[in-house]
């Protein structure tokens, strides 16, 4: 399973929330809950503004990820919440990895 939180930052405090998610993810993985997090930045030029990034959290399981919901989640959305509140539009989705592929040019 892999969580997916897109969030789109507001010029104004870029710079700030990009210094903050990334002390934010290591604060995520130390749940427990997940193998590891990659930050990237979608390539889009949203009419609203902003810049948008994508954050993905690989989770152990199902299981992992419905623990993370009950037990982290609330605690470790709310600083964000709270720092960038109405500069921050955030949503969330889950996706299911079928397969993963691999290549190795040695």
């Amino acid at each position: 399973m892999i969580y997916n939180v897109t969030v789109n930052i507001d010029d104004s405090v870029h710079d700030e929330w990009l210094t903050w998610i990334k002390e934010h993810i290591p604060q995520v993985l130390a749940t427990g809950r997940f193998i590891d997090a990659k930050l990237t930045k979608v390539l889009v030029e949203e009419e609203m503004g902003g810049t948008t990034y994508s954050i993905q959290y690989k989770a152990h399981s199902r299981e992992a990820l419905n623990a993370y919901y009950t037990k982290d989640a609330e605690r470790l959305r709310s600083d964000g919440i709270k720092r960038f509140a109405d500069k921050m539009l955030a949503f969330r989705t889950e996706l299911e990895v079928i397969d993963e592929y691999s290549v190795n040019f040695n």
